[in-house]
């Protein structure tokens, strides 16, 4: 594949661009056989095994990835929107590049595995993989979904046992149920949901008569949120990562 238009399936622009940049000398390609230092290549049309690839652009390193799969630690005060109401966009903490890698449909770039609310914090997938977006975000995969809450009131086993059993929101007179539940504290519930509601975790609790203050996502499938992942802070997801997140266990 001619660089230039790798550069373009990574979000660099245009293929006109993404060939200026070369001519322009802002591109260079770590090759196996010429030491650790990459080395500038001068011609957009130079023909490079994309898999695998790593290259340097204005400075900054990247990995070619035919889809891109990321975990962000989203911070409180942000919208899982491109179009944001009141607060500003999680997108706004990614790299342009992958805000605009190219895409069949109309909407570029990565997109957000489901949502967060404005004032919940932690874990958030994101990725330019549509059946990937489908299958974590269909109920039928049940894919577990680990929540740190903060409450207001004391907990109780009576609580804890209601949200295991079964509650009824407004909106559905079907029960929503808890696959997991562990009071950790008086005020700290760790509670795990295979299916995803509109503010579903705020109105569990509510509905067992009790307060959300503080709400965190920890985990998703088999894939905990590093702790050295700070708020705001992204990175790729590995192979093995991709895999596990999909995890029912």
């Amino acid at each position: 594949m001619q660089l230039q238009e790798i550069l373009y399936t990574q979000g660099f622009g245009t293929r006109r661009v993404c060939a200026g940049l070369i001519q322009q000398g802002l591109v260079q390609v770590y090759m196996p056989n010429e030491g650790p230092a990459p080395v500038t290549i001068a011609q957009a049309a130079t023909e490079f095994v994309a898999e695998g690839l790593r290259f340097r652009v204005q400075g900054v390193d990247w990995p070619y990835a035919e889809r891109a799969y990321l975990m962000l630690h989203k911070p409180a005060g942000t919208e899982c929107s491109q179009k944001p109401s009141t607060y500003p966009s999680i997108y706004t903490l990614l790299p342009s590049p992958l805000r605009l890698r190219p895409q069949k449909a109309a909407v570029q770039g990565v997109q957000a595995v489901g949502r967060l609310d404005q004032d919940t914090t932690g874990m958030l997938l994101l990725t330019d993989d549509g059946k990937f977006i489908h299958r974590m975000s269909s109920p039928k995969h049940h894919v577990p979904k680990v929540y740190e809450v903060t409450v207001k009131h004391p907990l109780d086993d009576k609580q804890v046992n209601k949200l295991l059993s079964g509650v009824v929101l407004d909106d559905d007179p079907k029960p929503v149920r808890a696959a997991a539940c562990e009071a950790v504290s008086e005020f700290h519930l760790r509670l795990t949901l295979t299916e995803g509601k509109y503010h579903q975790v705020k109105r569990m609790l509510a509905a067992v008569s009790n307060r959300v203050e503080g709400l965190h996502r920890s985990r998703i499938g088999g894939v905990s949120l590093p702790a050295d992942l700070a708020p705001g802070q992204w990175r790729w997801l590995s192979a093995e990562e991709i895999a596990a997140v999909q995890s029912k266990e």
